[in-house]
């Protein structure tokens, strides 16, 4: 069952929130004025929900936790999909509004906070102990994407999908390959835990207000294990952010800073012992040759 479906099983299709006219009705009732600062825009495209949903792979058996839920217009859709959601809204002006929308959805709860500052571990072991999975699926703000998705990476969370509505830009560079513009230390960490796939890219039209730039909906399915095995995860990531220091020079260049001017010649020998060009730049390198860098490097003693 999609969420669609979902809705028109319990009746509720009638006052789905993301519609122009059922969001201007709630937004008119509730005298709700936008937060720029909060990065709020409301989705009101059916069609984008549903492949928002879809992607996110959930049944009566799994949880899914949204994040920033605004008026609740995904929200329905999860309720409808899913066992059990727990919505995490940072703005308390919304909290009634979420309360009202949802009030038929038993399945729901709604905590009023700060995802970058809440216990999630403790959240999922109290909400969704008795799932068989949980997915992350939201319509992040763009000013805090980048940390709101590191949080969830570095912590472990036991995910299986993290699908978000994010800035295009932003999905570019999570998804893409080594040796071009958009790949860079992003695209590494994100790879590193997790198989990225965009889904689809979503014109900033559909949305009230309407922000300035296109978004896309970014699918990341969780690994069993890290794509590379590499003895220091800190020090793997801090080789990789040296790496892309200065995107234009050369990598010896930019991990002669790393590693101090006066082991350059050491350091063109360990890369080239490793069968890595020292006058690669940082975007051609794959994440398992990153590893072979961190690795060597560690070997040598250079922690940065």
């Amino acid at each position: 069952m999609n969420g669609h479906e979902g809705a028109a099983a319990t009746g509720r299709a009638s006052i789905e929130v993301a519609t122009p006219k059922r969001t201007k009705e709630i937004i008119a009732k509730y005298g709700f004025s936008f937060k720029k600062s909060l990065g709020q825009n409301f989705l009101i495209d059916q069609n984008i929900l549903n492949k928002i949903v879809e992607a996110a792979e959930l049944d009566e058996t799994k949880g899914a936790l949204e994040i920033g839920p605004g008026i609740g217009a995904l929200t329905q859709r999860l309720a409808a999909s899913a066992g059990k959601v727990t919505a995490v809204e940072i703005d308390n002006r919304l909290i009634p509004i979420l309360r009202d929308v949802l009030s038929e959805d038993t399945n729901t709860e709604v905590i009023h906070g700060d995802v970058l500052k809440l216990d999630l571990k403790q959240v999922f072991e109290d909400r969704f102990s008795d799932m068989s999975g949980v997915s992350v699926v939201a319509n992040l703000p763009y000013y805090v994407t980048t940390p709101i998705l590191m949080k969830l990476l570095e912590e472990r969370l036991p995910l299986e999908h993290i699908v978000v509505m994010i800035q295009k830009e932003v999905a570019d560079r999570m998804a893409a390959k080594p040796g071009g513009k958009e790949y860079g230390s992003l695209s590494v960490a994100v790879q590193y835990y997790c198989v990225p796939q965009v889904v689809c890219i979503v014109p900033h039209t559909v949305f009230i207000p309407q922000p300035n730039v296109d978004s896309a909906v970014i699918k990341l399915s969780l690994r069993d294990k890290p794509a590379v095995d590499v003895p220091d995860e800190d020090h793997y990531f801090r080789v990789v952010q040296a790496s892309f220091a200065q995107r234009r020079k050369t990598l010896f260049n930019n991990l002669t800073a790393f590693v101090g001017k006066e082991n350059r010649e050491a350091l063109t020998a360990l890369l080239t012992g490793i069968g890595i060009d020292p006058a690669r730049r940082g975007e051609t390198l794959s994440l398992e040759e990153f590893a072979s860098v961190s690795r060597a490097m560690l070997e040598a003693g250079w922690r940065g």
